[in-house]
């Protein structure tokens, strides 16, 4: 398969496709809820016109991307509900409607606060202002500077975090004005938060009490508040959270890196990283051992491609299936693990498209990994039918790789680190 052969196959329908249909759909209570991560970039705002240029929105990288070797996914292009833009209410109710429709139990909302600035909340301002759309939703405070970490030049700062005790108390009262809102999502009343990077916050643990004793002090119940879960660190109660959540693929330690693509690069430029999906799925099957809540995480697929070009991280050998077993190997966790009402889990993403991580139909794969995640859902009542589902799925992940390709891999393997070490060998004598 040459380049145009592998494009002309990504934006078409492939052998995984699956159309919309009522024979697969989510009626009734379902004994886990699932919340799906909401990136709210897809609407222009001033700051990104002056960064990024004018009209910049997240379709702006999906729609560059290309593949880089045979068998590269990209570009991910939206179908059912197009290049949408998230200032449009009705788009946010056409999303509210088709997750409900599958299973999805609210969004969270990826949250932008810079010392009183908020930037691309649109989509909260469309939502609070509509209070037909049946959407649980709750926010996650993505708390890292801005910089041109897309074009490699991660040390140059576009908008700076300068964190201090007022800034706290402020944003306190910021997430009060949400949380009044009667789909606000709570876990034993309490209404939850989510803070993606504490350990950039001068004193993690001071913060989290200013927030809770402003809620306190408004008559609104201590939030719950969550954090990533990542191996090697402390526990989340160290920081002053009330526990942690799986955010596949951040936060599992190192993965081999795979090396296949190297003889069949369409681009000669290409210098991202290659892992396997399959591998991460399997890493994570572990329950972590945690003296804290550690919810469960999934996600489709992982590949910012588009946001790194020709540098991208791309988790190679995603299917809808393969993601249907690890949804429901999540929820068989969960239920086992958690009591009756904190049995929720997170899949990363509804709409990460340009990270290609995305439950929102696309060109290629249409409603299939929508369609899976109503079946793993639902399969989940009852307990057989669950081990049933995982059992028929998991076959997909043991054969993904056959041994005549795994020795191939290794043969093209060795001859890289043959020609690298050659190259280094050589360096000095060209006065490199």
């Amino acid at each position: 398969m040459n380049f145009l052969e592998q494009l002309e196959h990504n934006l078409g329908p492939g052998p995984f496709h699956e159309a919309a249909g009522d024979d697969v759909r989510v009626d009734g209570a379902l004994p886990v809820s699932l919340y799906a991560f909401f990136l709210p970039q897809f609407h222009a705002i001033p700051e990104n016109d002056a960064w990024w240029g004018k009209g910049f929105t997240e379709w702006t990288n999906v729609t560059k991307a290309l593949p880089r070797f045979r068998g590269h996914y990209q570009p991910h292009l939206p179908a059912d509900l197009g290049f949408y833009d998230l200032r449009v209410a009705d788009t946010l109710r056409a999303q509210a409607e088709l997750a409900k429709r599958y299973g999805v139990a609210g969004f969270c909302f990826y949250y932008y606060w810079f010392g009183g600035k908020r930037l691309l909340d649109q989509p909260i301002k469309a939502l609070l202002a509509a209070p037909d759309i049946d959407l649980p939703f709750f926010v996650s405070w993505a708390n890292e500077n801005w910089t041109r970490r897309w074009d490699g030049l991660e040390k140059q700062l576009l908008l700076e975090q300068r964190y201090s005790a007022e800034d706290d108390i402020a944003l306190a009262d910021a997430f009060l004005e949400l949380t009044r809102d009667r789909r606000y999502v709570r876990i034993d009343g309490r209404p939850l938060l989510m803070l993606y990077q504490p350990r950039l916050l001068p004193d993690a643990g001071a913060t989290t009490r200013r927030w809770r004793d402003r809620f306190l002090s408004r008559g609104e119940a201590d939030p719950y508040i969550l954090t990533v879960h990542r191996e090697g660190e402390p526990p989340a109660t160290t920081n002053g959270m009330d526990g942690s959540f799986e955010f596949p693929p951040a936060g599992f330690g190192s993965q081999e890196r795979r090396r296949e693509h190297l003889h069949r690069l369409f681009d000669l430029e290409f210098r991202g990283t290659l892992f396997s999906y399959d591998e991460l799925v399997e890493s994570m099957q572990a329950t972590p051992n945690a003296p804290h809540p550690v919810f469960k995480g999934v996600c489709p697929g992982w590949d910012n491609e588009a946001r790194r070009t020709k540098a991208g991280c791309v988790y190679q050998g995603s299917t809808p299936r393969k993601y249907g077993a690890w949804l429901a190997r999540a929820c068989q966790t969960t239920i086992a693990t958690q009591p009756a009402d904190r049995r929720m889990l997170f899949v990363n993403a509804w709409n990460e498209w340009a990270e290609g991580a995305h439950l929102e139909p696309d060109r290629h794969y249409g409603h299939a990994y929508l369609r899976e995640t109503a079946r793993a859902l639902t399969a989940a009542r009852q307990s057989e039918t669950l081990a049933a589902f995982i059992a028929d799925r998991s076959a997909d992940l043991a054969r993904s790789t056959p041994p005549a390709w795994t020795a191939r891999m290794e043969r093209v393997r060795r001859f890289v680190e043959r020609a690298q070490r050659k190259a280094r060998r050589m360096a000095p004598q060209l006065g490199i």
